[in-house]
């Protein structure tokens, strides 16, 4: 069956103030605020010593401003980062880490553009939102022609303006596609010579590797043209002079391994900064200057209102990083979630030096099967290489069958991220320091990442997800950290997690059936347990008991229950159980027939609103082969 690959409008319109911040009614020195965010981008740009990128109008505003060495999303994907930066909390802190998931908002988590309108600002979004919730009430305009332009006269303004020219998506198909919708509009002189790309460690260089890398950057060349029309526009309305300018993209590059994982190719975003003259010593912006600081997602929200003199709410969990209250951090936290039919639970902490990553599904390969990416011609080219033996070691751990469950990286000697020395005995202190503040930082936000997608939704009931995060009876964390301690789990026996196979808690429960899915069993005794499980009524631990059981042995009665989850009124069940399906049916008996009737009945379907349906279809018809 064949999809088509669309870009989302944005969902949101506004109306309804706020009343109760502190900036003066004449506007007289308020700062206009403009954010300018490209999707899906490292630092390929000539200002951060990229020697190919073509970026004059980039490279112009850095030695206007300052380029931030160390800017990080909180994730590896849209959706969630962009929920992080409306709100200034961790996605996965109120249950917006899922891509593509609507969860409610508890009336304390106030997306900080209204504290903005309430001050007497203008706000606009031009292009994409995202933000796996819905309100009504955060912008003035939201539209494809938002614009700054449609305030009352001498109104200050903070303007978002998504450029989408750089998503991954824009690299896919023909040449002869690519050359009409963008090739053509770059000088001849301009376009980019595959054989002179760098192609990263990770990736396999191959002809057709360095023609997609080369398209990405005749990309970047193109978006670098449409901020400086943006910056044009400012000047020719007089606003050059009376604005602040963040540059910055939505996460890191959409080649596999970046996109979707948490190194620096999936989480390091250029960040630029630049201000007018009589606000540049305040912010400490030296044109020209390069900051060495710490700053994550997280942080904008809480920098925006600082610049503009408005109370932070107590509820954000960033600092500023600009202005006369701003803070420094010692480290950048971000995480890995369900992309699409894939689901993840990742964490990783960064510092200057070192990248931390705690992987709790080691069972699942770094690259997962996903339907969206896996009809790239990169992610085929790089596939076939690995299934022909033709790869490094660093290449084809990509592949590999499992991952480490902890991965560490001195970035100082090993940029790529490549080579792991989290068992390596010289680091176990940088380890240790690593596991403390991970466990303090999971504690810190409540991250409810640890909760299964669907228990997260059933537990909550007429609660907020950030409110059942905070109710110790239902999300025991400190007994689920217990758990997935990895100072326990490389130790922990077979009976030592079938103790917890019947905990009342079903968190635990899952927790428990997970781990033996990821270790193995073989105890008759388990086995016993798990087939008791698959009757169990949380249908995530049902399901996760069908995958440890399938993992290990065949089981017509799991199969036959992963099929009738199809049926659950639950559309985060239903997926659930799609997508175990579809890795387990090359390895055990599923009733085909009954599978492709159930695909002819339900897909196909190629609506982009109802994405759970979107994604179990994918699932599904991936496993039939289809």
């Amino acid at each position: 069956m064949k999809y088509y690959i669309l870009l989302f409008p944005a969902i949101l319109i506004l109306s309804g103030l706020f009343s109760s911040c502190n900036l003066s009614s004449d506007f007289s020195e308020t700062p206009n605020i403009i954010w300018i965010t490209s999707e899906d981008m490292n630092a390929f740009i000539g200002a951060y010593g990229d020697s190919i990128a073509h970026t004059p109008h980039l490279d112009k505003l850095a030695a206007s401003g300052s380029i931030y060495e160390h800017a990080y999303a909180t994730a590896p994907v849209c959706s969630p980062s962009r929920s992080c930066l409306i709100t200034g909390l961790y996605a996965s802190s109120f249950g917006a880490q899922h891509l593509r998931s609507v969860i409610d908002l508890p009336d304390t988590i106030v997306p900080f553009p209204k504290y903005l309108r309430a001050a007497g600002y203008y706000c606009t979004n031009n292009g994409k939102e995202d933000y796996n919730f819905i309100d009504t009430a955060i912008w003035d305009d939201h539209s494809a022609e938002a614009h700054w332009r449609g305030r009352k006269k001498k109104q200050p303004f903070f303007s978002v303006f998504n450029i989408m020219t750089t998503h991954q998506s824009q690299i896919f198909g023909s040449d002869e596609a690519f050359e009409e919708k963008y090739g053509q509009h770059i000088e001849s002189q301009l376009r980019q010579d595959p054989d002179k790309i760098f192609v990263p460690p990770y990736h396999f260089d191959t002809p057709v590797v360095r023609k997609l890398w080369a398209r990405y950057y005749d990309l970047v060349t193109l978006m670098d043209r449409q901020v400086g029309e943006i910056i044009a526009a400012l000047e020719a309305d007089g606003q050059l002079d009376n604005t602040i300018i963040f540059y910055f993209s939505d996460h890191g590059t959409g080649m596999p391994r970046s996109k979707r994982s948490l190194y620096d190719s999936g989480l390091r975003v250029p960040l630029i900064i630049s201000a007018p003259k009589k606000w540049r010593n305040k912010l400490d912006l030296i044109p020209g200057s390069v900051n060495e600081e710490m700053v994550s997602f997280v942080d904008f929200a809480p920098t925006i209102l600082n610049l503009c003199g408005i109370t932070i709410p107590g509820v954000m969990q960033g600092i500023p990083f600009l202005g006369t209250d701003k803070d420094k951090r010692k480290f950048v936290y971000g995480h890995s979630d369900r992309v699409d039919e894939a689901y993840e639970i990742s964490r990783t902490l960064r510092s200057n030096r070192y990248r931390y990553v705690r992987n709790y599904l080691p069972h699942f390969p770094l690259i997962q099967d996903n339907f969206y990416t896996d009809q790239s011609e990169i992610m085929q080219e790089l596939r076939s290489n690995y299934d022909d033996g033709n790869l490094t070691a660093a290449q084809a751990s990509m592949w590999a069958n499992r991952r480490a469950a902890e991965e560490l990286y001195d970035t100082n000697v090993d940029p790529y991220e490549v080579h792991n020395l989290a068992r390596e005995f010289d680091h176990l202190p940088v380890i240790k320091e690593f596991r403390r503040e991970m466990r303090s930082q999971l504690l810190r936000i409540k991250d409810t990442g640890l909760m299964h997608e669907i228990d997260m939704h059933s537990l909550s009931q007429d609660k907020t997800i950030y409110e059942t995060a905070r109710d110790t009876a239902l999300f025991s964390i400190l007994e689920i950290l217990s758990i997935v301690n990895p100072e326990k789990t490389e130790s922990w026996s077979e009976i030592d997690i079938v103790d917890h196979l019947d905990h009342p808690n079903q968190i635990i429960r899952f927790w428990a059936f997970t781990m033996l899915e990821s270790k193995g069993w073989q105890r008759p005794n388990t086995r016993a347990a798990i087939e008791k499980a698959i009757d169990d009524p949380a249908p995530s631990v049902r399901i996760a008991a069908c995958r440890a059981m399938l993992r290990e042995a065949d089981n017509a009665k799991a199969s036959n229950v992963l099929f009738q989850e199809l049926e659950n009124k639950d559309e985060r069940v239903r997926l659930t159980a799609a997508r175990a399906i579809e890795q387990f049916i090359e390895k055990r008996k599923f009733d085909k027939k009954a599978l492709s009737n159930f695909i002819n009945n339900n897909c196909p379907q190629e609506d982009w609103n109802e994405y759970y349906k979107l994604y179990t279809c994918w699932a599904l018809e991936a496993a039939m082969g289809e």
